[in-house]
């Protein structure tokens, strides 16, 4: 895992705890940010995603030539 994965599932993560304070509180607008903090955390992940699958593929492509 590189570390935009990691900060992308942390991000999430954080996401998920402001989503379960509004529940707790009915404070919307934690749920508003827990809803970007969420999708800003899945970009993020996502990109960490792809940036991995290219490093691999450039490794692999360095071992057949």
């Amino acid at each position: 895992m590189n570390k935009d994965q990691v900060k992308g599932v942390a991000e999430k993560a954080k996401g998920k705890v402001n989503e379960e304070i509004d529940r707790a509180t009915g404070d919307t607008k934690q749920e508003v940010k827990g809803d970007a903090q969420q999708a800003v955390g899945e970009v993020q992940k996502k990109y960490g995603d792809a940036m991995e699958a290219i490093r691999k593929q450039a490794k692999q492509a360095k071992k057949t030539h």
